[in-house]
């Protein structure tokens, strides 16, 4: 971990009649367009005292002093400039990104964070390879930020690692059978499990609230169709994972439960926002109790929202989290190469600059390859200002801190 560096003059001593005063003078350096800047005394410290009387010389008495009576408050320490400052600009787009990796073995991987430095992989897939053997250590050590390692091991029919590690009831039967404490346990367990293997992060669990048959998109992968029951699980899962030092991912906003449509073979559509809040968002209320969590963004069409737009490459849905639901956090989103209700209106390296844009810090894509054809028009989106570089140093500062890179 690298911190700020701090550069500074050395301080000037005035010597001024009955006393002498100290004028400290921080200077703050650019690093790409990001300020760095040293703290100052806080607004209101008095000065050097003088002598005898405890009083002191007030700096607006001090004759060719520039100093004004009232100082202006420091700027906040800036602890990600450094970790920023060392990565060249493709690096830092790169950071926004999450990849999906062949699960057999370590060389996609690894060719993926040595080439491009990839922020963060994705293992799907029944293989266990690349979970087996330290495999991942050496992808791992080729990362000059944290690498993200992800999987989506929810229990039931979602689940990643259960021919290493055993299986993992369905949130459904979690809910069904056990207390949030046991669910809590049975999380801690499994996120054990997985870091040992060198995953950090798990995109689980669900807080969709549904009550479809089992098979359907959402189905058993639901804890409840009551959103009160369906968030005591699942904040109950997100803290097993914490307690585990893995990373939850808390899915779908702003709701894929009740819709109609699977976005993986189509558009989808979601009862309207008002609905919504009645019931499919209530499990984002209160959105700290997860801890810290990144929160995945569905392809939900959202009537009163999104305007026919999919909710991961809306702009309206992402303010909805940030502003209404006070989720500070990185937001990602679903998977952008593989479901049609993406694939169908856009080529990846557009959907990922549309989405960046809008307002996601991770961009997702499970399907493999593709990240320089995809980091070549985030360059060009950059350099265009189609993507605006404020948007993209917003995103990374969430990506480090998240990882604790800064």
């Amino acid at each position: 971990m690298r911190g700020m560096r701090k550069f500074g003059m050395p301080a000037r001593l005035l010597s001024v009649g009955i006393g002498a005063v100290l004028v400290a003078v921080l200077y703050g350096v650019s690093v790409d367009g990001t300020a760095l800047t040293s703290a100052a005394p806080p607004p209101g410290a008095s000065g050097p005292e003088s002598s005898g009387s405890g009083s002191s010389v007030p700096e607006s008495s001090v004759p060719g002093s520039s100093v004004t009576e009232s100082a202006a408050p420091a700027p906040p320490v800036d602890a990600c400039a450094g970790t920023i400052a060392a990565l060249p600009p493709r690096a830092r787009l790169a950071q926004l990104l999450m990849v999906g990796v062949n699960p057999r073995g370590p060389d996609e991987a690894l060719g993926l964070v040595q080439g491009e430095q990839a922020g963060g992989i994705f293992i799907g897939g029944d293989d266990v390879g690349l979970l087996s053997g330290g495999a991942l250590e050496q992808v791992r050590a080729a990362a000059a930020v944290p690498l993200t390692v992800a999987v989506d091991d929810e229990g039931g029919r979602v689940q990643r690692i259960e021919a290493l590690d055993g299986d993992m009831p369905s949130a459904r039967e979690m809910a069904q059978g056990m207390s949030p404490d046991q669910v809590r346990a049975v999380a801690r367990e499994r996120g054990e499990a997985m870091r040992a293997r060198g995953v950090t992060t798990d995109l689980a669990p669900v807080v969709d609230t549904a009550n479809g048959p089992d098979r359907t998109v959402i189905g058993d992968r639901s804890f409840s169709a009551d959103p009160q029951v369906a968030a005591a699980y699942a904040v109950a899962f997100a803290q097993g994972l914490h307690d585990a030092g893995v990373t939850p991912v808390i899915k779908h906003f702003p709701g894929h439960g009740n819709t109609t449509g699977d976005s993986h073979l189509g558009a989808v559509r979601s009862p309207s926002l008002a609905e919504l809040r009645g019931n499919d968002l209530v499990p984002y209320q209160d959105i700290a109790r997860y801890g810290e969590a990144v929160v995945m963004l569905g392809h939900i069409d959202v009537p009163g929202l999104t305007e026919g737009q999919p909710a991961s490459l809306s702009p309206a849905a992402y303010s909805l989290l940030r502003d209404e639901y006070a989720f500070d956090g990185p937001a990602m989103t679903d998977d952008l190469g593989a479901m049609r209700a993406v694939t169908d209106r856009f080529a990846l390296p557009d959907a990922v600059v549309v989405a960046l844009k809008a307002g996601a810090d991770i961009a997702l894509w499970t399907s493999g390859g593709r990240l320089t054809e995809v980091l070549d028009r985030l360059e060009s989106a950059v350099a265009t200002g189609e993507l605006p570089a404020a948007r993209v140093d917003q995103a990374l500062r969430r990506v480090l801190a998240a990882k604790d890179a800064c």
